[in-house]
């Protein structure tokens, strides 16, 4: 009887041993996220290959250059007989911007062509009595000071004319181009990425069809593209011109533009590559055998089962095409 007690307690311990040697071999690796999530880090070999990549190429892609837009001005003929036009805008900066530059400009003419010319001929008559002594040092004295304040005040106005100016070209918009424009014009702005200046050109044709009016389509024309491109966006202004004398654009509508171009040597990525957080466009590149980032992207528009990439990725670089929402949710936590 104990013979057999022994044996069992020997069995019972081997299998203890067994079990235990069995959970320590058995080990689950979690992957570890840095740089608040930006960086995806494997530990386990296994896990990182559930996740399939494609490899960036460019190609040429036949679809029409396509933007967002809206109508951020109109041109209205002044209902008082002004001599200019009223300028409606949909942005309320850009309006005092360009109503401060008018005053300016007005300022300039009266201080250039009344206010100085003025203070030169008193300059000169108070130097002329001086000769017959009919007037003295301090009336000199006076006079040129009155007259460098006028020409301050010069300076400091054409200061604050270039100051509106910039804001306005910032717009997609330049002063004078405004203030020549004919009533019931109507001016679109949309944005284009850096890379696809090469596809348009001053007065090139384009399509728009707006929200408000989804089954017609509006020619426009290219009036111009601005000198400045967004340093965080990589995208610049191109201000679309159209017919509005039947008023039926209204400022603030929203619009997409086709530029009517074939786009060559463009990145895609397939649509389940990508995932949209607040707005934001994101894929996950792998870095390493066991790593990977998150990398934001700027996108166009899709074509077929692909989408147009047009900042955010270089060709040869790989991104997840399979376990993206695994990937979403280890980066950003949900």
């Amino acid at each position: 009887m104990k013979k057999t007690i022994y044996i069992l307690f020997i069995l019972t311990l081997l299998a203890s041993c067994a079990e235990e040697e069995k959970t320590h071999t058995i080990q689950h690796f979690a992957p570890v996220t840095s740089n608040n999530g930006r960086i995806v880090t494997f530990q386990d070999e296994a896990a990182i290959s559930f996740f399939e990549t494609e490899t960036i190429s460019s190609q040429n892609i036949d679809s029409d250059l396509r933007a967002p837009g809206k109508i951020v001005a109109n041109i209205f003929r002044s209902g008082v007989g002004a001599s200019q036009n009223v300028i409606l805008f949909s942005d309320s900066d850009l309006s005092s911007h360009y109503t401060q530059l008018v005053q300016h400009q007005i300022n300039i003419q009266q201080i250039q062509n009344v206010n100085i010319k003025q203070k030169e001929l008193e300059l000169e008559r108070v130097k002329e009595l001086i000769k017959y002594g009919a007037a003295t040092g301090q009336d000199l004295l006076t006079t040129e000071t009155e007259l460098a304040i006028e020409k301050t005040n010069l300076a400091n106005e054409r200061a604050s004319l270039i100051e509106h100016e910039s804001y306005l070209k910032s717009g997609g918009f330049r002063a004078e181009e405004l203030q020549k424009a004919k009533a019931g014009t109507a001016y679109l702005i949309c944005d284009i990425p850096e890379n696809q200046i090469g596809n348009i050109e001053e007065n090139q044709s384009c399509k728009v069809t707006f929200t408000a009016f989804p089954n017609d389509t509006i020619l426009g024309k290219i009036d111009a593209v601005t000198d400045q491109i967004d340093n965080s966006t990589r995208m610049l202004k191109v201000r679309i011109i159209m017919d509005n004398s039947a008023g039926k654009l209204k400022t603030g509508m929203f619009a997409n533009v086709s530029f009517g171009t074939t786009q060559n040597d463009i990145v895609s990525v397939s649509k389940e590559a990508m995932i949209t957080i607040q707005g934001n466009h994101y894929v996950f590149v792998k870095k390493s055998a066991n790593e990977f980032e998150r990398r934001q992207i700027q996108t166009g528009h899709q074509v077929g089962d692909r989408v147009i990439v047009y900042s955010g990725l270089d060709v040869n670089e790989k991104i997840a095409i399979k376990g993206v929402m695994q990937l979403k949710g280890l980066s950003f936590g949900y």
